[in-house]
């Protein structure tokens, strides 16, 4: 197993060598020129170097909108160039610059990464070109174009279907028949002959003539189905099977009120109501 080897973290101030390829010297060149004659001062043999303490680059917003940047440290110590720096910094995000081209303090105080230091001086080209401002470098970004409609052309335009959608024009109900039936569909080039009756149901489809209800039972019944051929006879529909239960000889005899106890007895083990008499019924109602 082949281990690729890890490449070792830069010291601190010393730039990153994947980074340090992105960097390109025609920009900046181009950067020294604009800064330069913006600010009208020199920015020295290194570039990053003359940058470092925020001087310049304060100038320099404060040249494409006055008052951005309101005082500007003399660069003594480190923190009057980290300030210097960082004031910078606001006011190009006030400016218009977006957060995610913006670099960070350390990246020119320690010279850790260079390269987004040239990208956001050249998006705060950018950016001055689209106010107005005559800069030989970057681009000017599209200004944003946005259109208001009277609420009236609003309203009247939901009532138009878009071609997107397709269009209605030049249909009709020409041809159709009713709901249900067949249209028929022929081509001429074959010879047949066009339908001239639309409303035929053809024999695939089935027919009802000579339909009857004859030999229908009622709902719930059963139905003989039997073969003549093979000799079976007809059975007897109305006529329920014992196994289905049978009501003959139901009466309603012993029946008692809705609501009231009915004593069930079997003969075998207690005497039926003849053989108590009755005296014996009158006893037997009073202990219950």
């Amino acid at each position: 197993m082949t281990v690729s080897p890890i490449s070792p973290r830069p010291a601190d101030g010393v730039p990153c060598p994947q980074l340090a390829q992105k960097y390109d010297p025609q920009r900046e060149r181009e950067l020294r020129a604009w800064i330069e004659a913006t600010t009208g001062r020199r920015i020295g043999d290194s570039f990053m170097d003359g940058l470092k303490d925020g001087v310049i680059l304060c100038e320099l917003i404060n040249k494409l909108q006055p008052g951005s940047v309101q005082k500007v440290n003399e660069p003594i110590q480190n923190w009057h160039k980290l300030e210097n720096i960082g004031n910078f910094l606001r006011a190009i995000t006030r400016y218009g610059v977006k957060p995610h081209d913006i670099f960070e303090a350390n990246d020119l105080f320690e010279n850790t990464n260079h390269t987004q230091v040239q990208s956001t001086l050249i998006a705060l080209a950018s950016q001055a070109k689209t106010k107005g401002n005559n800069v030989g470098l970057g681009v000017k970004y599209a200004e944003k174009q946005q259109r208001r409609f009277h609420p009236e052309k609003l309203r009247e335009g939901r009532n138009i279907i878009g071609l997107q959608m397709g269009t209605n024009k030049f249909a009709s109900q020409q041809g159709m028949t009713a709901y249900g039936t067949r249209r028929h569909l022929y081509d001429p080039k074959l010879g047949t002959d066009q339908p001239l009756d639309q409303a035929t149901i053809s024999l695939q489809m089935g027919t009802n003539k000579g339909a009857s209800q004859a030999g229908m039972t009622a709902p719930g019944t059963k139905r003989q189905i039997f073969e003549p051929a093979l000799g079976m006879e007809h059975c007897d529909t109305l006529t329920i099977g014992l196994q289905m239960g049978s009501n003959k000889g139901a009466s309603q005899q012993g029946m008692t009120v809705y609501g009231l106890p009915r004593q069930v007895y079997d003969p075998k083990y207690c005497g039926g109501p003849e053989l108590l008499g009755e005296d014996g019924l009158d006893g037997l109602y009073n202990s219950q």
